[in-house]
């Protein structure tokens, strides 16, 4: 392939791919600018294309230049992130990746740049990290405006999660860390709130980030901070642990935290001091640290998505826990807790729910658990009118197939001996989806099986 056909290649390339890529040769001449790059910095692409880097971009200092380092010290840089103003002195912030294409001798021919806009993320991570550091120092803790939960906002009669909660409520006593496993919509945040606002730092701050919810680029410094000239663009500015001292910082979700900032992470918690990001002076920190995960920690271990040396040191306190389904004695008194709340917001007058109606909810496995339980309250509350007891009429019940939910019945079939176990899986899950859709009919149910009525409240006894 010569030389003219490779340069067509990539040009398509760069023209397929979302983000803004620009090539220059030997000569420091750009010969790929895609759009997307166009779009990102604001410059046509007749303006630079076939001309000198230094010449179009003469705004941006040399030795800053990621692009003129790659070409001649033949100096890579990885997902860096920069702040400049391009053509029209709008401020842009990107991650991006520079590396020198070298041949044979080790001589750079050319260097390529791939770079992501991150212009609006940024923007709205400092104005984050502004409202928490604006926030002023409570004296007590009715001078907070956040949303606050404490231990007799956790209803249950199960006496598993009742055990449970007496475990959080000494952990509130003292200050180490707590590693909460549960799934989606059990309470993990509730529990962390009580154990926090019963606790000794309760006059202090609690602070939550769900650790899935920002891009692996910018969550280091939301949680360390920044030092200014630390890079292109950087202020300075206290992360999360800086404003939390004294109180609580909630991880949720820490299993989505890149894996080398958990490893900086153990650091902060073994030293209990952070350093800003391009900063060299250690800042000593008091902050307890609360950790959830949704799923089990021995898999995300397994999978490489949580360390196995952080696990152990968060995991000084331990909380699993149980999904709705597994303590559906909750379930009445759940109920019972949601009608009164929502009765009061929504201005109805619902004083109970009829049998047939519970009998359907105890029929359900809630995959969304406590969370999934209270939006079928509100929406039943919703729909009712002037009746005073909600029935089977007014539950809604959104059924969702997913492959979690057939390899779950895969590992209870595997759990099982023989073909008549696995037979016997099959049919409850059968009559319990026929219950389901027929809002606890049998009749209904009977006639979707095809089977007598009689037959299935046989089963229905035996089985379920």
């Amino acid at each position: 392939m010569k030389g003219k056909e490779y340069e067509t290649l990539l040009f398509m390339l760069s023209e397929i791919v979302k983000d803004g890529v620009h090539i220059v040769n030997s000569q420091g001449k750009s010969i790929i600018y895609n759009e997307a790059m166009a779009v990102l910095e604001k410059t046509p692409r007749e303006d630079v294309i076939g001309k000198s880097f230094g010449t179009v971009f003469s705004h941006i200092p040399t030795e800053e230049s990621t692009l003129t380092k790659a070409l001649y010290k033949n100096v890579s840089t990885i997902n860096k992130r920069q702040t400049y103003l391009n053509n029209y002195g709008k401020e842009v912030t990107t991650i991006n990746t520079t590396v020198p294409v070298l041949d044979q001798s080790g001589k750079a021919i050319a260097a390529i740049e791939i770079s992501k806009d991150i212009t609006d993320i940024e923007y709205l991570s400092n104005e984050i990290l502004g409202m928490h550091k604006e926030r002023p120092e409570p004296k007590s803790i009715k001078e907070l405006k956040i949303k606050k939960y404490n231990f007799s906002d956790l209803i249950c009669k199960n006496e598993e999660f009742k055990e449970i909660i007496e475990t959080a409520k000494k952990a509130a006593k003292s200050s180490s860390s707590v590693f909460i496993y549960g799934e989606t919509g059990t309470g993990k945040e509730i529990l962390a709130q009580s154990i926090h606002f019963e606790g000794e730092r309760k006059d202090k701050l609690f602070f939550a980030q769900n650790c899935a919810a920002i891009p692996e680029t910018l969550l280091e410094s939301m949680l360390f901070g920044t030092v200014k000239g630390g890079f292109t663009g950087a202020m300075d500015r206290q992360g999360l642990f800086e404003q939390a001292s004294g109180g609580t910082l909630l991880l949720d979700e820490i299993n989505a935290m890149p894996f080398e900032l958990q490893g900086k992470l153990l650091r902060v918690l073994q030293e209990d001091c952070i350093r800003r990001i391009g900063g060299s002076r250690d800042i000593p920190i008091d902050v307890r640290i609360i950790a959830t995960v949704n799923e089990q920690p021995g898999e995300l271990i397994e999978k490489g998505r949580l360390r196995k040396d952080l696990y152990y040191r968060l995991n000084i306190i331990n909380l699993n826990v149980p999904p709705l389904r597994d303590r559906k004695d909750d379930i009445p008194v759940l109920v019972s807790e949601f009608i009164r709340k929502h009765n009061e917001k929504l201005g109805k007058e619902i004083w109970m729910m009829s049998e047939s109606a519970l009998k359907l909810l105890m029929t359900h496995d809630f995959p969304g658990n406590v969370r999934e339980l209270e939006n079928i309250i509100i929406s039943a509350v919703s729909l009712a009118g002037k009746e005073h007891v909600l029935t089977e009429e007014h539950i809604k019940i959104n059924k969702i197939n997913t492959r979690g939910n057939e390899k779950k019945l895969m590992d209870d079939i595997k759990m099982e001996n023989g073909l008549d176990s696995l037979l016997e899986n099959i049919e409850i899950n059968l009559i319990k989806e026929a219950m389901l859709t027929s809002k606890g009919n049998i009749t209904k149910a009977a006639d979707k099986l095809k089977i007598k009525r009689q037959t299935l409240q046989h089963k229905l006894k035996k089985r379920l």
